[in-house]
């Protein structure tokens, strides 16, 4: 049945959400007693009507700065749905990118997690917004002691609603309704070219986006999933957030950062059927945990050689890797960045119910995709409904251009920034700025960021993302990077400290230093056989340390390119 709305606001997306499945789990904590969505309609009406006391009128912002919780989401639509403005930070970010983005946004009301206070201590700001815990909805410079903070958090969400049904009980005043074209959101983003910017996204834009995923994908009411992704970033927030509350599903969120010893208990308990990830959660399952035991022993290592027999053996981990997701899941989102080939080849193999999505905090940010069974090796998907997809400036000898959009979820354009928005469009397509194709199917194949493809001697296209994934596929590779050095093809890869000590053993110090370099050279040579003439990598190098990386853990190339 066609999803309809009277119109495309969070406002009634959440209002009919709450009325249609009231009696049903809404958001909740791992082991937690959930919040149903008559609950949760109650605490986000209560809240917007204390920020209008608080005087946060229609149209100004608001920003949340805290880890993945059910209070979240409250904010969250309590924020919205009264006509303000929503404003994410990533938790990640540094201190001095979070008041940078309070003052820039000028939020006159800041949510804060206990835990991130730190974060916003030392920066002064004139005027200074009013600042609010969000474990208990209490102004920070009111807040009860922490004795008794520790107390509200662990009575949990419903000890909350109803202290906050008294305090509030005699505020009525009812928030001015928002239209489609009004700011729902403005999004900061995660900065992997070292500059951040508000990308400003309307009802219209966040609400089409959820639509169209409903039409693309087939989720349940009382169907649950796990949210391990943060709620800040567009992809978490429209796609974990919304999308689950239009369909009348149960979201659960983790107390801990989702390491395989947290996520792993959570997946075996909630048995979710829907979830979202970025590609370095199936990396580094599939290298940690599923190939050392693909290629245990000699034996193991010649028969997984073997075509027929790989996939054979893929498709009995596959199985067991969905008893390790919970035994229900139907469809695992992947986004955010290029998957390794490997892993997505044992994906594919494996029938685990994957599939690749491609899109941008700008268009809110689901661009194309496809169901499970309908996936196809390193593709991004078809365009979903209503989306417009172009290659622009396409070489002849390769088909490859960039990628341009048009359809009802692209931002508004930049936060006080008419320059940067003016650049972003082209006769109104939004320039993407990521190269690709499209098949005769209509599938999109994403090569890799403009701005990171690198120029080969005679001109030709060299994407660094592609290189990347063959050295990834080293099982002592865990991360790796692809640049121009002196006009040629250079990489740095960081390697498993806990394999190489397993594989070489108690040796000096300058042994060990023999072996890595010969490794590192091993590693060069085994991916250059697969590469053309001009992309051959002349140059590898040992990163000691994990790359930095973004919040949604794309590396920040900008800290490791060497300047030419």
């Amino acid at each position: 049945m066609p999803y309809t709305l009277p119109a495309r606001t969070l406002r009634h997306l959440f209002l009919e959400s709450t009325e249609r499945y009231a009696a049903l789990p809404a958001l909740t904590r791992l082991g937690q007693e959930p919040l149903t969505y008559a609950e949760l309609g109650e605490s986000v009406k209560s809240l917007s009507t204390w920020l209008t006391e608080q005087g946060v009128a229609f149209g100004d912002n608001v920003a949340i700065l805290g880890e993945n919780c059910p209070h979240w989401g409250i904010a969250y639509f309590a924020i919205t749905t009264m006509g303000a403005v929503a404003v994410p930070i990533l938790t990640e970010f540094h201190p001095d990118a979070i008041a940078h983005i309070i003052r820039h946004s000028a939020a006159k009301v800041v949510f804060v997690s206990e835990k991130l206070l730190p974060k916003i201590e030392q920066p002064k700001f004139n005027p200074a917004p009013l600042f609010v815990h969000l474990e208990t909805f209490s102004p920070i410079e009111q807040s009860p002691p922490k004795d008794r903070l520790q107390e509200l958090k662990e009575a949990g969400l419903r000890e909350f609603r109803k202290l906050r049904e008294k305090a509030m009980a005699h505020f009525s005043t009812p928030p001015q309704a928002p239209g489609e074209e009004d700011l729902a959101a403005i999004i900061y983003t995660s900065g992997t070219t070292g500059h951040s910017k508000g990308v400003m996204l309307t009802h219209r834009n966040i609400v089409s986006n959820v639509m169209m995923t409903r039409n693309l994908v087939e989720l349940l009411p009382q169907e649950c999933m796990i949210s391990i992704l943060p709620l800040a970033h567009t992809f978490e927030c429209t796609l974990g957030l919304a999308l689950p509350i239009s369909q009348g599903m149960q979201v659960v969120y983790l107390d801990k950062p989702p390491t395989p010893r947290v996520l792993l208990p959570a997946l075996a308990q909630v048995k979710p059927q829907f979830m979202l990830a970025v590609p370095l959660v199936m990396e580094k399952m599939y290298k940690s945990s599923i190939l050392p035991k693909l290629t245990a022993s000699p034996l193991l290592r010649f028969l997984y050689r073997i075509p027929f027999m790989r996939k054979f053996m893929n498709r009995s981990a596959g199985k067991k890797l969905r008893e390790v997701f919970g035994g229900r899941l139907r469809v695992l989102a992947i986004g955010g960045a290029p998957l390794s080939y490997g892993t997505e080849l044992f994906l594919h193999e494996a029938k685990f119910p994957y599939t690749i999505g491609y899109g941008l905090t700008e268009t809110s940010p689901l661009l194309s995709g496809c169901l499970p069974e309908r996936q196809r090796v390193t593709s991004a998907g078809k365009p979903v409904q209503d989306i417009r997809m172009r290659i622009a400036n396409v070489k002849p000898e390769t088909g490859e251009g960039e990628i341009q959009v048009q359809g009802p979820s692209i931002m508004r354009g930049y936060y006080k920034d008419p320059e940067s928005t003016a650049l972003t469009f082209d006769d109104g397509w939004l320039r993407t700025g990521d190269l690709g194709f499209m098949d005769k199917d209509g599938y999109v194949y994403v090569r890799g960021r403009s701005k990171n493809m690198i120029l080969g001697p005679s001109g030709e296209n060299i994407y660094p993302e592609e290189v990347e994934s063959l050295l990834m596929e080293s099982p002592l590779v865990l991360e790796a990077l692809v640049y121009q050095s002196e006009g040629k093809v250079a990489a740095k890869v960081h390697l498993d400290a806990a394999k190489m000590d397993e594989a070489f053993g108690r040796i000096s110090a300058l042994e060990m230093a023999e072996k890595r370099n010969a490794l590192l050279q091993e590693i060069r040579e085994t991916a250059n056989l697969r590469v053309s003439s001009f992309a051959k990598i002349h140059k590898i190098l040992e990163q000691p340390e994990p790359f930095e990386k973004t919040p949604t853990h794309k590396i920040k190339r900008y800290l490791y390119v060497e300047p030419e």
